[in-house]
């Protein structure tokens, strides 16, 4: 058994469920599992020293596309709203394959990693009908050289243009083609034990792209299979008019129609839901993914995040697409998250500290997991840790559980470990090199719009 031994450390936020918050402590390690926390240095294997920093609980992000990596900061949609903002990337994203995969999910998931995240979570949904068989198990292959737990969603498209949806018919599929596919990748990725690196849920895109037999029969094969469900729902104005034009219902309505309500089910979004569909949600365990940088950029709303977690709604915090964002950094979300709700909600609004609880035990909870986002005895070894001994957190010790809110932290973190392994040292990746990512990411961009261009 290899243990780590994480000393001196300034002070050990561990978000359990008693909020303890230990200072001048050590964490030790033993393999892939936290086996102790406190004063005490017990031999080990290796030592950390964490003298002048905090650490965290390795954060969880709830919702991503990381294809879209590979389409930030572009200038015709930086002032659209959801839909023509869709309709516009389509005509780009068609032209991706399974390199864009590759390296958008190495860039995305490495800055994610870099920012404090030790789970990902990836809504791919775009598969072109030609060279797309393969995009799921090319961004297994990249999270793995990343070193990130990755829990990965096969998303689908069924219902085109021409059937009265959003996205180009040559991007949606066949329900039949989506299941088969679906399948094949639990079966061959899903690991549902403890511990997990790998993991599949089954994702059809939104009420907008996808027919009820798709969600219905998606819902019944992920219950087969004993995965979870997600979805894009209540996002904005646009989606809602739609489906109450088109089914005569509104969003959470349909879902629940399609059987789409559960502790095994959470949604993207979920600005638009009413009272009444908030119970619902807290009723039947019903997730919650909250994108609050993402919510902003594309104009779609505020989720009524206070209400949410008064109600026992399970949230938890997510970046969305890097296109939608143009970063893929949860330690900036939590800090958006923070100063978003404080203007909406004023004192009624989520704190520092349970907004950080959000992007770590609430995320752990939508995803369906016991044995990660809290750091204690028995918890996986995913944490972060920051240096304090900075001039930019000058003066800011009085409360380091809240830190990531009220002040930020606008650097990578010093170290990332994910299941007991290293995957950040002093701000870089350990298992790629950066700079090549770098340059094969530019050449992937360039490659796509010259071929959208054309």
């Amino acid at each position: 058994m290899a243990t780590t031994r994480i000393e001196n450390a300034r002070a050990i936020v561990t978000a359990d469920r008693n909020d303890a918050v230990f200072y001048d402590a050590n964490i030790l390690v033993h393999d892939n599992v936290i086996a102790y926390i406190g004063k005490e240095k017990t031999d080990a294997d290796n030592v950390i020293d964490a003298s002048g920093c905090y650490i965290y609980p390795g954060l969880i992000n709830t919702h991503h596309h990381l294809y879209q990596t590979l389409t930030r900061n572009l200038p015709q949609v930086q002032s659209m709203e959801l839909f023509g903002w869709l309709t516009t990337l389509y005509e780009i994203w068609r032209g991706i394959d399974g390199d864009c995969i590759y390296y958008g999910t190495l860039t995305g998931a490495g800055e994610l990693a870099k920012y404090g995240c030790t789970t990902c979570m990836d809504h791919h949904y775009v598969f072109p009908r030609t060279g797309s068989g393969e995009f799921i198990d090319r961004q297994f292959e990249a999270a793995d050289r990343i070193g990130i737990r990755f829990h990965a969603t096969r998303g689908s498209m069924s219902r085109g243009k021409s059937g009265g949806g959003l996205p180009p018919d040559d991007l949606v599929q066949s329900v039949d083609e989506i299941l088969k596919d679906s399948e094949r990748l639990v079966t061959k990725y899903h690991d549902g034990s403890r511990f997990s690196m790998h993991s599949v849920s089954l994702a059809p895109c939104s009420p907008f792209s996808v027919t009820a037999e798709l969600l219905k029969e998606s819902a019944a094969l992920a219950r087969r299979l004993g995965v979870r469900l997600h979805t894009h729902l209540c996002e904005t104005k646009d989606e809602e008019r739609y489906c109450l034009e088109t089914v005569g219902m509104r969003p959470l309505e349909y879902m629940c129609e399609c059987g789409w309500t559960g502790p095994d089910v959470w949604y993207a979004h979920g600005i638009y839901f009413n009272d009444e569909e908030l119970k619902i949600l807290a009723e039947t365990g019903t997730g919650v993914a909250h994108c609050p940088v993402s919510n902003m950029k594309l104009a779609s709303g505020v989720c009524r995040i206070p209400d949410m977690l008064n109600m026992g709604v399970p949230v938890g915090l997510a970046v969305d697409g890097s296109a939608s964002n143009d970063g893929s950094n949860l330690l900036a979300e939590i800090r958006a998250c923070y100063l978003l709700n404080r203007l909406s909600y004023s004192g009624k609004a989520p704190t520092g500290y349970d907004i950080l609880k959000m992007a770590t035990a609430g995320g752990a909870k939508v995803l369906g997991r016991d044995d990660i986002g809290s750091l204690e005895p028995g918890k996986a070894a995913d944490l972060f840790m920051i240096d304090t001994d900075i001039l930019e957190l000058a003066g800011t010790y009085l409360d380091p559980a809240s830190l990531l809110g009220t002040v930020g932290y606008a650097r990578p973190a010093k170290m990332v470990m994910v299941n007991g392994s290293v995957i950040v040292e002093d701000g870089r990746l350990t298992g790629v090199d950066e700079k090549q990512v770098f340059r094969k990411t530019n050449e992937m961009v360039k490659r796509l719009l010259e071929k959208a261009s054309k």
